[in-house]
């Protein structure tokens, strides 16, 4: 999905307030395995996946990296405490494949925010979309069998494990590859 369409899917927008907006936004094209983010870095930038996959994750103190979430097209991708609060991200983002992303600064986006009230609604919106699935998420793995994880993830990600190497979906369920693999028989 387009950063317009997506917009308009959940605001209000004329043709000149749309097109004002989308010229706050850059677009380009991050090569497969592009760190977009650095643990430690302050994520100065909000993503919009149009087309692609990316993932947050973090190391472990053994170095074994640990998925944390997977954004798909049309979705937002960010270091959200880092972006918001401009603190140092505790979690890497990467391209997990070829992807065309938007991206646009705290400051523009705070001025957009000041400048259009329908950006504060899409704001609001969007954050309420991630809380929910971050609360799904914690309930999954605090209340769900490594099957159910399964499932919910397939429904939250459909074609995602013919997209994204196994290891990495394991450690986002919260499971091992050998556990991953006798589920998916």
């Amino acid at each position: 999905m387009n950063l317009s369409d997506f917009l308009h899917s959940l605001i209000n927008l004329n043709t000149d307030e749309l097109s004002d907006i989308l010229s706050y936004f850059d677009k380009k094209v991050y090569e497969k395995n592009t760190i977009l983010i650095n643990e430690g870095e302050i994520s100065h930038n909000l993503y919009f996946v149009e087309n692609g996959m990316g993932r947050s994750y973090y190391l472990k103190k053994d170095g074994k990296e640990v998925t944390q979430w997977f954004f798909g097209s049309g979705k937002f991708m960010a270091s959200a405490d880092s972006f918001f609060q401009q603190t140092p991200s505790l979690y890497y983002l990467e391209t997990l494949e070829k992807s065309v992303i938007y991206s646009i600064s705290k400051v523009n986006l705070d001025h957009l925010f000041s400048k259009y009230h329908q950006m504060e609604q899409l704001g609001r919106l969007v954050s309420i979309e991630m809380l929910t699935k971050v609360v799904h998420k914690l309930n999954a793995i605090q209340f769900q069998t490594a099957k159910e994880r399964y499932q919910y993830m397939l429904e939250e990600f459909p074609n995602i494990s013919t997209r994204v190497p196994l290891g990495y979906i394991a450690s986002y369920l919260g499971m091992t590859q050998e556990t991953l693999s006798r589920i998916r028989r």
